[in-house]
């Protein structure tokens, strides 16, 4: 037997499908990361970090939308608000039954990006 990607693991695209939109799900609903997403477009965010996920975890899909600092500049994310999502994100993949090594790689794929999600205009990279 071949050993599995990630992305097979996870459940190809439908199922990383499914755990996004239980992630977003839990973020409007929290008290403190809701309002960030009052006026966006949930499904095209549904839609572009799916695509993010399903490249991290080696599937055929490619994520083309605005870069993550340049999506995110507007947004006044402090360390505390990602930690609270990084949270939320582990709740949905325990949700899903993600083994706890694989729920450590999609949580690491999205933190890799912790410092562009920081990104205030005025540190914006010339």
């Amino acid at each position: 037997m071949t050993e599995q990607n990630l992305y097979k693991r996870l459940g190809e695209q439908e199922g990383i499908r499914a755990v996004v939109d239980d992630f977003y799900d839990r973020l409007l609903a929290d008290d403190e990361l809701g309002p960030f997403f009052e006026t966006a477009d949930m499904e095209k965010l549904r839609r572009t970090q799916t695509d993010f996920l399903c490249e991290a975890a080696g599937g055929p899909e490619t994520y083309d939308a605005e870069p993550v600092r340049e999506a995110h500049l507007h947004i006044p994310f402090t360390p505390a608000h990602i930690q609270r999502a990084v949270e939320l994100l582990y709740e949905s993949l325990d949700a899903f039954d993600v083994a706890d090594e694989d729920a450590e790689a999609v949580v690491q794929a999205v933190a890799a990006y912790e410092e562009d999600l920081l990104a205030r205009p005025e540190n914006k990279e010339e």
